[in-house]
């Protein structure tokens, strides 16, 4: 959800929702149940998203990440100025470059501090 609250919300297309009777029920009300529970995840997931959006921490750890595409170098890369034969000899003249981490596991974290109870 907050990808698509992120890209404007619904303006070409839908989700594809779906649900199933499980093997061992035979009962309507049961798919008619477990649309209702899938439902109320999606909004739960569209009101978390909202959240995400206006506390804005993820925005800024992207924005802080990506920011070595933002002048010089990596905005030239970015605009698809560079060849791979270009880029290879960019890496020979780096020689060691200084990596840090993703810091992957916070950023997936993020979407868990908005859980009630957590």
């Amino acid at each position: 959800m907050y990808a698509v609250l992120r890209a404007g919300g619904f303006t070409t297309g839908s989700l594809n929702f779906d649900a199933k009777i499980r093997p061992n029920s035979i009962d309507p009300s049961n798919l008619f149940e477990g649309h209702i529970g899938g439902m109320a995840v999606f909004v739960a997931g569209l009101v978390i998203a909202r959240r995400m959006i206006d506390d804005g921490r993820i925005g800024a750890f992207v924005k802080d990440r990506s920011s070595s595409f933002d002048s010089g170098d990596g905005a030239k890369f970015e605009k698809g100025e560079f060849d791979l034969q270009t880029l290879a000899g960019m890496v020979k003249d780096y020689g060691k470059v200084d990596l840090t981490s993703g810091n992957q596991g916070r950023l997936k974290n993020i979407p868990n501090s908005y859980l009630p109870g957590l």
